[in-house]
């Protein structure tokens, strides 16, 4: 391939950037990233952008921009570096880029992956929260831009490749009877419910089958990123809310299954690593090698399957709720989990206090149609405000 693929990674520090990069480096001739970002992890930018050599970096302050510029030019770079979520957006929607991987965590997502389908990029989508949070217009702006949109979360990268052409158009126009979303159960699958209160954040983050970041950890423990996924299904794949069930999958090998209503059921197998959905994505409709070994069913020898138990992980109940009553309500419910998640990790609240602030946000907020991404905005806002202010009530 003479002009290899500029890829814009949002996220290059994160597991999903890491692994991009990591499937990119193995193609040279076909991909090169343009731009990398990072929030928190400098150091780890740097060495990234020394690697790599990026047109662009990212970074969130100015100073913070103007010191790493330096460093690079001193190295030998002419890697130029911008601040903020301006930068962020530029460097989605710039005209050179021809996909953008989104991997930003939560709600700091929303505008460049924005930014990059309005631009009419092809977005490779890991944030989901971006998706949860503004639902009908993302998708409009997606359909308007002709945006093509290629799902990166295992599960849904699984559901797209088990789906026939055409099924935009809607499930029962293809056949398609439900999806079947697996989900890992997480480390607390089996532990007793009573004990729940007294688990640590590094429990909650010791995943048994995926190397994820600290926040998605969590939300795996919580089974609450089983239902922003229930979300963003109905989203990509014009589903109801109804037709999405979850299933308790703990090897984490069959990655999710569409039901057909001839009664096939057709499932997509690998080894739990990011790289498979990855390269999937950036390849598609090719295939490309994405450095994952190849699956030993012999070695894996079972795979067993079992109902979630939404009263040990009530926030799967109340993901489906907001799913169920839709306009801000997904928005609000992704706000009160990240500020829930974070005071979780920082050892202010225990583990079952995650879903207590969700649901009282929830229920002290009113549902609102959502027609522009400020109304969006301001939904999100008001659902920070009342979780911080259960944590002001009960904080320890």
């Amino acid at each position: 391939m003479l002009n290899p693929q500029q890829i814009t990674v949002l996220g290059a520090t994160g597991s999903i950037g890491l692994s991009t990069l990591d499937v990119i480096a193995r193609h040279p001739d076909r991909y090169r990233a343009f731009a990398l970002t990072g929030f928190a992890r400098r150091d780890e930018l740097k060495a990234l952008c020394l690697r790599f050599a990026p047109r662009y970096a990212v970074v969130p302050e100015a100073v913070e921009a103007q010191r790493l510029e330096g460093e690079l030019r001193a190295a030998g770079l002419t890697t130029q570096v911008l601040a903020g979520s301006e930068g962020l957006c530029e460097v989605a929607a710039h005209p050179e880029v021809d996909a953008v991987m989104a991997a930003i965590v939560g709600a700091a997502g929303l505008r460049p992956t924005l930014a990059a389908v309005e631009a009419g990029k092809k977005v490779l989508l890991a944030n989901k929260e971006a998706l949860v949070m503004s639902g009908a217009l993302f998708m409009q702006a997606v359909r308007r831009s002709g945006a093509q949109l290629l799902p990166i979360d295992s599960e849904h990268n699984a559901i797209f490749q088990c789906l026939p052409p055409g099924y935009g158009d809607g499930l029962a126009a293809v056949g398609v009877r439900r999806i079947l979303l697996t989900a890992s159960g997480g480390p607390f699958r089996e532990t007793p419910a009573a004990e729940l209160a007294e688990v640590t954040p590094a429990q909650a983050c010791a995943h048994p089958n995926w190397s994820m970041g600290r926040k998605i950890s969590v939300d795996s423990a919580s089974m609450m990123n089983k239902g922003l996924e229930l979300i963003e299904a109905c989203w990509l794949f014009d589903a109801r809310p109804a037709q999405v069930e979850v299933v308790v999958h703990p090897q984490s090998v069959i990655h999710s299954l569409v039901d057909y209503v001839d009664g096939s059921v057709l499932a997509q197998l690998g080894n739990p690593d990011m790289r498979t959905p990855i390269a999937h994505a950036l390849a598609w409709p090719e295939r490309i090698d994405s450095g994952v070994a190849p699956l030993d069913l012999f070695a894996i020898a079972r795979l067993d399957f079992q109902a979630p138990d939404e009263a040990r992980f009530p926030c799967l109940r109340l993901a489906r709720q907001a799913a169920e009553a839709g306009g801000s309500a997904p928005a609000m419910l992704n706000a009160a989990n990240e500020v829930a998640v974070s005071a979780f990790l920082d050892g202010r609240i225990r583990f079952p206090e995650i879903a207590s602030i969700i649901e009282d946000v929830l229920q002290g907020e009113p549902v609102v149609a959502i027609d522009d991404l400020e109304t969006v905005l301001l939904a999100d806002g008001k659902a920070r405000a009342g979780a911080e202010g259960w944590l002001r009530r009960y904080d320890r």
